[in-house]
């Protein structure tokens, strides 16, 4: 029977309701992680556990837990449903109030909720690249927030989607932003560039190592806006996230990139990856 975390306890997944009037499901108002499993190790927890507790500051969510009490919890549950590779999702809502837009007075116990998934690797993909499409970023102003409103993350995805594409990469009247679920890399004469972490993109942690990989390999990381044209004339381009791990991009909107190969810098940062996960696996 597949256990999930609710409000800290393991119940059954049939057992696993939330109120119709909690917050996040009226308003989005909460926050989420989703944190990697390798050989049944936590990949970079800290770092992950550290961003839910900035989003939850952010939005001013007052949730009573640290990175040591997520860490266990998270394997707890792990363990629980006998996944050694995979992920675990996890997310806090503001709680169950009467449906009103300013937040709950008194407050209210924020309600937490988490489930974890088992797989492997994309190899096949990591290996041979992914196609992607381009379209314009109608998201709000806070990406830097790891919240719940994810509505135009959805129609991006959805876009992609239908164009037979791994992913949306998104733009702000023609300056890239990120993909739908991910960050977006350029790579040209042998510099990685890539959208600064403000407001306008989700500072992932995958993103970090990669910043990591490339301070060990002494590869330039460059952090500053770059366009479309830019994008498509690129000598390589990556999209990372934490289940696609460093995934090499071969195709934006139907051309070639690299004549359809995956170069040496993305194969240089993903040996790196395999590295990371080795050393910050706990």
């Amino acid at each position: 029977m597949t256990k999930v975390l609710l409000n800290d306890v393991l119940v059954d997944e049939q057992e696993a309701k939330v109120a119709f009037n909690d917050r996040g499901y009226n308003f989005g108002d909460g926050i989420y992680e989703y944190v990697r499993i390798y050989d049944n190790k936590l990949f970079t927890a800290k770092e992950h556990f550290e961003r839910l507790l900035r989003s939850a500051a952010e939005i001013g969510l007052d949730i009573d837990y640290t990175v040591e009490s997520l860490t266990e919890l998270v394997r707890k549950l792990a363990e629980a449903n006998g996944v050694t590779d995979g992920g675990v999702y996890m997310q806090i809502t503001r709680g169950v109030a009467p449906r009103d837009h300013p937040f709950p007075t008194p407050s209210v116990n924020p309600v937490f909720t988490a489930f974890v998934k088992a797989y492997e690797r994309p190899f096949d993909e990591l290996q041979n690249g992914v196609a992607i499409v381009t379209t314009e970023d109608i998201r709000w102003l806070r990406c830097d927030i790891k919240s719940l409103n994810l509505l135009g993350n959805v129609l991006a995805k959805e876009y992609a989607t239908k164009y037979n594409a791994e992913e949306a990469v998104q733009h702000r009247e023609g300056v890239v932003t990120e993909g739908a679920s991910s960050n977006v890399f350029a790579i040209k004469d042998g510099v990685v560039h890539t959208h600064p972490a403000n407001n306008l993109i989700l500072n992932g942690i995958t993103r970090r190592v990669i910043q990591w990989i490339c301070d060990d390999e002494n590869i330039t990381f460059n952090e500053a806006p770059f366009t479309l044209e830019f994008l498509k004339n690129a000598d390589e381009v990556i999209i990372s996230s934490t289940s696609a791990e460093v995934m090499p991009v071969v195709k934006i909107d139907g051309e070639p990139v690299n004549n359809g190969e995956v170069g040496p810098i993305t194969r240089k940062l993903q040996e790196g990856f395999d590295r990371y996960i080795q050393s910050h696996s706990y």
